[in-house]
């Protein structure tokens, strides 16, 4: 499977070139897309991102699209659950918010491997002068 792939790739630091090759595969090095970290790969039932926060994040909930998140660099604390606070649809199936009420914090850090399923709403909050970076794959839900 290709999620594999490029999780295995990224924890083992692969350095192969990213690229559907005749394996099946795609790679991207040292976990980053080689356009750059604003590049995305849609392969229709998942979707691949690296996301890079500074700052506080608004409030997700995703309808239909569970998130599966692989933290590479950074720490915060990561609210999930509850109920979305001020909600305005975004996008087909997509909510956000300005915060959430009846949250669960987890503080997470490199390596942490994340899990959301669809509909749980979640809210990065980075701490001043910090940053996260993390990988995230968006599996549509069937």
């Amino acid at each position: 499977m290709r999620v594999c792939g490029v999780v295995l790739a990224m924890l083992l630091g692969c350095s192969a070139a990213m690229a559907q090759d005749a394996g099946g595969i795609t790679v991207w090095p040292k976990g980053v897309p080689p356009g750059g970290i604003k590049e995305r790969a849609d392969f229709g039932d998942h979707l691949l991102e690296i996301s890079h926060r500074e700052s506080d994040g608004r409030v997700e909930l995703h309808k239909v699209k569970a998130d599966v998140m692989v933290i590479q660099t950074g720490t915060a604390t990561l609210v999930t659950g509850g109920d979305v606070i001020d909600p305005v649809d975004t996008g087909p199936n997509e909510i956000q918010g300005s915060g959430i009420k009846g949250g669960v914090k987890h503080e997470v850090g490199p390596g942490d491997v994340i899990e959301i399923p669809a509909g749980v709403p979640h809210q990065f909050f980075v701490a001043p002068g910090t940053q996260i970076t993390y990988l995230v794959v968006k599996v549509v839900k069937k």
